[in-house]
């Protein structure tokens, strides 16, 4: 079952309210942030709780999902076996979130993953007020945190946000087709009214950022857009508790 904290009934609308920031110059497309990676925990939220939910949407960070069932176990014990872990990362009925664990731990000892899976992907928005963030997994669960500081989580359930949720993670896969490789860490979340999409991969991060116009214009950007603004319009209506988008 979904559960909410403290949804707003009126969220910012996170992509139309950026169009508010545009000018009339033609926007730069859309490409991954440049810079060196943080060197410390990404905190983009004054409250540490928001930070911690921010975080784990992204599934880079293995110590963040230790816990004592015997998926994790297998996972983060010691005695971890690259044949169990890879085991956990092809079950396609596994959680997706533990899935990019399981990639990112055979990543990281060296053995061969696939490429380009697509299991998930964030949309951060950077509006005057804060950061809006948008996340869908491939098992259908999704997550929102509104720069207020409320949040909104479904596991799953009600079927038609799963269902949205399947076809922004689906959409986001012509971002992960490109030829460039992904990443393995993440920049700061972005600012000045950009948007940035990050598809969570077998192999790594495919991330493109720009201004609004641009990523609602960029081709392979634009299904992602498309899709995410659906996914909002439904959680928005959940959050109502009317039924309309």
């Amino acid at each position: 079952m979904p559960y909410h904290v403290g949804f707003t009934t009126k969220p910012t609308p996170m992509f139309k309210k950026l169009l508010a920031l545009l000018g009339k110059k033609a926007p730069p497309p859309a490409a991954a942030p440049q810079g060196e990676p943080p060197s410390g925990p990404i905190a983009p939220y004054a409250r540490e709780d928001l930070n911690l939910v921010y975080n784990l949407l992204f599934c880079d960070d293995a110590s963040l999902f230790k816990s004592g069932d015997d998926v994790t176990r297998a996972l983060f014990s010691e005695e971890a076996e690259p044949k169990i872990v890879r085991a956990i990362a092809d079950d396609a009925d596994e959680e997706s979130r533990v899935r990019v664990l399981a990639y990112n731990w055979l990543h990281d000892k060296l053995q061969p993953v696939p490429p380009k899976e697509t299991l998930g992907v964030v949309v951060e928005v950077a509006l005057e007020e804060g950061l809006d963030v948008l996340a869908a997994y491939a098992d259908g669960t999704a997550r929102y945190i509104n720069h207020t500081g409320k949040v909104s989580v479904y596991e799953s359930h009600p079927p038609e946000i799963a269902a949205q949720a399947r076809e922004l993670v689906k959409a986001a896969k012509g971002m992960v087709k490109t030829p460039v490789a992904g990443i393995r860490q993440r920049h700061l979340p972005p600012a000045g009214g950009q948007v940035r999409a990050t598809a969570l991969a077998s192999d790594g991060l495919y991330v493109n950022q720009g201004p609004f116009a641009a990523m609602a214009s960029a081709p392979h950007t634009v299904p992602v857009m498309q899709a995410a603004q659906k996914l909002l319009d439904l959680i928005v209506a959940q959050g109502r508790g009317d039924g309309r988008p």
